[in-house]
């Protein structure tokens, strides 16, 4: 097992390797997807209250998104670190790095559970919920968040999964947990008539079985690397590195969560519970666009990690070159097809006719400039798989910190129809990025290739 991976990463046809490893990656990002927004589909469709248990359900979103966060933090974290050391012949410290990550993603999970139980409901009225959508919010969270170590299982350990090449086993974690999320909501939430709590209890459990897969395959005997207890003991040399490269997946997901935020609460001050409606639907469909884009950039991880460990540069450029190609075809397809026919995908979530004119006319500016996301997303993930944390950051913060967050406040002051000037925040955001993001990366890709320990000194 441990020679065919050696050989699959390191001298496979590159096209070959990227597309059996990215198919299964985008696969379970796209179920991850289903898995993510089935919920909101069905709430939508409750006779009598889907629009507004469909907006109480988008208000939590910050908060699964600052759990999601924690797990990427961990598993894209060490996850690269341990490609890189498998590239390295150095199958032991992988193993350190995986176990110390087993142990932190408990920790962090009880500390998120307790601290989301006391304050869920003073934090769901600062993401903009009203009085009559906090009840469906709060009913949904305080389930969904009792299954916080089933997420931080299967998300974060999961990346240590597909980071070996296991991008089947990798895949079927997702899948497993989507389809089995897919069959129990509309039997809870309509069968049983549970309604949101149906939802929750729904993702919980498909969370729990996928948590049970990861646990299963990581302890057993077909993994190159394996959870063992000689190194579940803490070690802050280990810990520690692995905190600063998932530092930057982390703000990338935990800002997305402020950025809920400052959207949701600009919105409802702006244009009421249709325009909170309204992003909670556009959140669901830029979810098509980046869940696809981060398959890709996960198959492409692999490749990148264990070749730069290995020192094959020349391996490394040839796989990124194929990476931005075709997230940049993704990214342009994608944003052509909903800038032309938006109400297909935005059907799926509503019939309400107010809302879904309201969600077509806010997803022609939201979307604006969706076609940069394919280069973005590549340049960015390819400087965490060659573990360079400082660079990794300084993108992240980028988009939403320094641009979309401030614009958001700042352009309703020029613009008449403020709902407007909010949702145009995003686009412009988008632009300027992608292209400082260009940019940088062009300098200092070859740079880095040229050094390949400088990951060992951070």
């Amino acid at each position: 097992m441990r020679n065919r991976t050696k050989d699959k990463l390191g001298t496979q046809s590159l096209g070959k390797l990227l597309l059996s490893l990215a198919i299964p990656a985008v696969t379970a990002q796209l179920v991850n997807m289903l898995y993510n927004i089935v919920d909101r589909i069905y709430i939508g469709h409750i006779p009598d209250i889907g629009k507004t248990a469909l907006t109480g359900v988008g208000i939590t979103f910050p908060v699964i998104m600052i759990i999601t966060a924690f797990s990427s933090l961990i598993g894209m974290g060490g996850a690269p670190r341990a490609a890189i050391k498998l590239g390295q012949r150095k199958d032991d410290e992988a193993e350190q790095i995986l176990g110390n990550c087993f142990v932190a993603l408990i920790g962090i999970s009880f500390v998120l559970t307790v601290v989301f139980l006391i304050f869920g409901k003073d934090l769901l009225l600062m993401f903009g919920g009203s009085s009559e959508t906090i009840p469906y919010a709060l009913s949904y969270l305080n389930i969904y968040v009792i299954g916080t170590i089933f997420v931080q299982m299967a998300l974060g350990l999961n990346s240590f999964i597909s980071t070996q090449g296991f991008a089947g086993i990798s895949m079927l974690t997702v899948i497993i947990g989507a389809i089995i999320n897919i069959i129990l909501d509309p039997i809870l939430i309509f069968g049983f008539n549970m309604g949101v709590e149906g939802a929750a209890i729904a993702t919980v459990v498909s969370q729990m079985v996928s948590a049970i897969w990861v646990l299963t395959f990581l302890f057993g005997k077909k993994t190159r690397l394996r959870i063992r207890k000689k190194y579940m003991k803490v070690r802050r040399t280990i810990l520690v590195p692995v905190l600063i490269l998932g530092a930057s997946p982390f703000v990338m997901q935990s800002t997305e969560s402020l950025l809920s935020i400052s959207l949701n609460s600009s919105l409802q001050t702006y244009g009421g519970d249709i325009a909170v409606g309204a992003m909670t639907i556009l959140s669901s469909i830029m979810q098509v666009l980046i869940l696809p884009i981060m398959g890709l950039t996960q198959g492409a991880q692999p490749i990148i990690s264990y070749n730069y460990g290995a020192n094959n540069t020349e391996r490394v450029k040839k796989t990124f070159k194929l990476l931005i190609i075709s997230t940049v075809s993704y990214s342009t397809i994608f944003w052509i097809f909903v800038m032309l026919f938006p109400r297909l995908p935005i059907s799926l979530f509503s019939t309400d006719p107010v809302l879904v004119k309201t969600t077509v006319w806010a997803l022609r500016i939201y979307m604006g400039a969706a076609f940069v996301w394919g280069a973005q997303s590549a340049c960015q993930q390819t400087f965490i798989a060659v573990g360079q944390a400082k660079v990794s950051i300084l993108l992240a913060l980028l988009r939403k910190m320094v641009l979309l967050i401030p614009l958001i406040y700042i352009l309703p002051n020029f613009f008449d129809n403020k709902v407007f000037a909010v949702l145009f925040a995003e686009p412009i955001s988008d632009f300027f990025a992608a292209t400082t993001t260009l940019i940088i990366f062009s300098i200092q890709f070859r740079k880095i290739l040229s050094n390949k320990f400088e990951v060992e000194r951070e």
